[in-house]
């Protein structure tokens, strides 16, 4: 071992001590530079998410004078913002509307008058009028309309970047009167000339009976007030009839609140989380089952399709989520969200949503719907020969057939369900 001296080691010791101090000083001084860098980076990434949206509507200015310029003609700048207005709030809400001054009037007066109308629920759908559902025994229904056909026209006026609440207002009228339209439809891909006679439109109660094997089969096509209770209400009858399970028909349930919805849930959910609602600046609210309001633990099947919305696909979320339910049909339409109009300087608005409805495990019913757990196409009705209108609805709704193929496998997944439950 290498021994020195003592002045050896007190020239080593002060030689230690300055290249500790030097250490010491360099580890601060990068330090600061790393601090400084990641400051300046942070305010530099806040600043240019700031003026990143100035930057697209620089873009946005430039492409409207190049049109201005270079287009094949003069252009009418107020139909291409207008344009342009309607498409922006397309891709992020087909629910959103734009509506002028002189719309949003006409939209304030009549907003909570009611009016004769025509059995629609629409959304915009590449630029026109997609077809969320037709009310069942409506005018719309009547005539055959149903989820996924196009609205072309309304009384000749072209449905292209139509505001969906200037849409509702042309739809509505006196009892009596009529509306045309041109529509696209499964069954006539071409379009054609329809006339609707307007009325004060019915929603169908919720219906109950029991079917083969001991299964309570309840059916809601609309969940409005009261729609939860009125379920309630065909639990209490089918249970006086000893049910092994029930099935619970969702399809074409495409009006109600999402209040009822959750409602509606909860009648077979006795605790947790039922879903919750959030948006950028609307707090989130969450959304809990409570004991005193489940009636049933009883298994469930439900059934949905394209035109199950709103309440009833908040309702199927939170119960297929909380593993109290399998759900067989088509995935939901994906409507779930909190609406109010923006008024603009113009005194025009914009209807937008301001926040969404969550499944349990947080996933925007709005934007993905809800998946089936057992996914099946409902059978389309066959085509109709040229001029031909679809019956009309049955006063009362028929009786669910075992050739209704979705209805068929509910009762062979609740069948299983009750099976396992035994056992």
């Amino acid at each position: 071992m290498l021994s020195l001296s003592p002045r050896a080691s007190v020239i080593l010791k002060i030689v230690l001590k300055s290249m500790y101090k030097r250490v010491k000083i360099i580890v601060a001084a990068v330090s600061l530079c790393l601090l400084a860098l990641v400051v300046t980076g942070a305010a530099l990434d806040q600043q240019a998410t700031r003026e990143a949206p100035y930057r697209q509507l620089a873009v946005y200015t430039e492409v409207l004078s190049r049109i201005k310029s270079d287009y094949v003609e003069d252009p009418n700048l107020a139909n291409v913002t207008l344009g342009a207005i309607n498409g922006l709030l397309e891709s992020i809400d087909p629910f959103a509307s734009y509506l002028s001054a002189s719309q949003y009037k006409e939209y304030l007066k009549h907003r909570d008058t009611p009016r004769a109308g025509v059995g629609l629920i629409l959304s915009k759908k590449y630029g026109y009028l997609g077809v969320v559902g037709a009310v069942p025994g409506s005018a719309a229904a009547q005539a055959g309309l149903s989820t996924g056909d196009m609205i072309e026209s309304i009384n000749g006026v072209s449905s292209r970047d139509m505001p969906l609440a200037y849409a509702d207002l042309l739809l509505h009228g006196e009892a009596g009167s009529t509306v045309d339209a041109s529509v696209l439809t499964v069954r006539h891909p071409e379009p054609r000339k329809i006339t609707l006679t307007r009325a004060m439109v019915t929603y169908p109660p919720v219906t109950h009976r029991m079917l083969d094997q001991q299964i309570g089969y309840i059916r809601a096509e609309s969940l409005l007030a009261g729609g939860a209770t009125q379920v309630a209400g065909a639990l209490a009858e089918l249970r006086k009839q000893s049910p092994n399970g029930i099935v619970l028909d969702l399809r074409r349930c495409a009006t109600g609140s999402p209040e009822e919805g959750l409602m509606l849930a909860n009648l077979f959910v006795d605790k947790g989380l039922l879903g919750y609602l959030q948006g950028q600046r609307v707090p989130r609210k969450d959304f809990q089952a409570d004991p005193a309001k489940s009636v049933s633990k009883l298994p469930l099947v439900l059934i949905t399709n394209r035109g199950t919305a709103a309440g009833g696909e908040i309702a199927a979320a939170a119960l297929l989520e909380r593993q109290r339910a399998e759900v067989v049909g088509e995935r939901t339409y994906g409507d779930a969200a909190q609406r109010q109009a923006v008024k603009l300087e113009d005194g025009g608005a914009i209807l937008l949503s301001v926040a969404k409805y969550y499944s349990p495990n947080g996933k925007a019913i709005q934007d993905t719907g809800v998946s089936p757990t057992h996914a099946l196409i409902e059978a389309a009705e066959p085509p109709a020969e040229a001029g031909e209108e679809a019956p009309p609805e049955p006063a009362e709704p028929a009786p669910p057939s075992t050739e209704d193929k979705l209805l068929r496998k509910a009762l062979e997944v609740l069948t299983e369900k009750i099976r396992k439950a035994a056992a």
